[in-house]
């Protein structure tokens, strides 16, 4: 993973005529790059150098902070990251969740409603919730019809910003939108309840040698468990195929579900999110992965809180000594479940399905082979 090349960090060119031979003179074509833009793409960023493949994680931190993407502040970004404006939009355009703007567009609403379209929504009357806050929107806030937000056990659902409100009526809605939403924090089974219960007792024995990596891939093996994110491919196997490739290794967690009515991740992830993060940990040991990327989904905000705060406990307490854990957002795109379009969103490109061979197996993440599991698989 190469680090971003110094124009990531140079001052922005100096944009000014230059006078040619005779009575010729040279324009510099294209957009003029404001300072007043570039002064506050670096504000939001906070100083920090944005790797190539963090592309989409400084989109978020441009869109959560104005609302959209303005085309002064994609310039400044695609000056600050040494990238062509071109493969910015590209990106920032693919995405549901990104809303870039042309010079001379209005912005929109400063706040975005989107109400699940999806079947258990619809059912529940979320087409009606719908007409009648398009028909009446709140003051300042743009409603939009989404596909589904995995919260079908509470259908119908809505977002308000950020934050999921359901079950959803137009009252609780409208009310949201005047004074906020207040959710209370998070209660789930923490990185000290988990190892109370025997929590990462088969991690630690794998660090210490106690386990060797033939006999924990043998072991899935055995039990027969398979892929739960569609393909039902044998686990043992695709670890023990990933583990015969060369090294250097990677590992990719797929909590990108987007199918209609399932939410089985989410309900892991936010009541018991150590079961997949010591699995995912077994994983990376065994197959000898050097850096894990879990990548989540943008609809799942209390699972982003949750793993954030445990997986910054888990490895100050030393127990990811082997593997540097990165966590990812997508960004409203519902091919990025397909493992191949995950992937290239996380190398900050569009979601875009690669042609197969050669499988991620052999040639994934920045072409390296690279082990993916789903998280109900990891917690199993």
């Amino acid at each position: 993973m190469a680090q971003a090349s110094g124009e990531a960090t140079k001052e922005p060119r100096a944009v000014h005529p230059g006078a040619g031979r005779g009575k010729a003179l040279l324009h510099n074509k294209g957009r003029v790059l404001d300072p007043a833009d570039v002064a506050r793409l670096d504000a939001l960023l906070g100083g920090r150098v944005f790797r190539r493949d963090e592309l989409i994680e400084a989109l978020h931190l441009v869109q959560d902070a104005e609302g959209c993407l303005p085309a002064g502040l994609l310039q400044a970004l695609a000056e600050r990251m040494g990238l062509p404006m071109a493969e910015i939009w590209e990106v920032a355009s693919f995405y549901a969740h990104f809303d870039p703007l042309r010079d001379g567009q209005p912005r929109p609403a400063p706040v975005t409603l989107r109400i699940c379209e999806s079947l258990s929504c619809a059912m529940a009357g979320a087409e009606a919730l719908l007409a009648a806050l398009q028909a009446n929107p709140p003051e300042d806030v743009r409603v939009l019809r989404a596909p589904c937000m995995g919260a079908c056990d509470h259908a119908p659902a809505a977002a308000l910003g950020h934050a999921q409100i359901a079950p959803a009526s137009e009252a609780a809605l409208r009310k949201a939108a005047r004074d906020g939403v207040h959710s209370p924090a998070p209660t789930y089974r923490d990185l000290a309840a988990s190892r109370a219960a025997g929590g990462y007792r088969v991690l630690a024995e794998c660090l210490a040698g106690t386990r060797r990596r033939e006999q924990v891939i043998a072991a899935l093996s055995d039990a027969g468990l398979r892929g739960l994110g569609g393909a039902g491919f044998p686990t043992g196997r695709k670890w023990s195929l990933v583990a015969a490739e060369p090294a250097p290794r990677l590992m990719a967690v797929n909590a990108d579900e987007g199918e209609p009515g399932t939410f089985k991740d989410r309900a892991i992830l936010e009541a018991d999110p150590h079961r997949m993060l010591e699995g995912m940990l077994i994983a990376c040991w065994a197959v000898q992965a050097e850096a894990v990327y879990i990548y989540l989904r943008d609809e799942y905000p209390r699972a982003r809180e949750v793993l954030t705060r445990e997986i910054a406990a888990l490895v100050s307490a030393g127990l990811a000594p082997h593997v540097a854990i990165h966590l990812r957002r997508g960004a409203g795109a519902y091919v990025c479940g397909e493992e191949s379009a995950m992937i290239e969103s996380i190398e900050g490109k569009r979601g875009l399905p690669r042609h197969r061979p050669p499988y991620v197996a052999q040639v994934g993440l920045f072409g390296r082979p690279t082990l993916v599991n789903n998280v109900e698989t990891l917690a199993c």
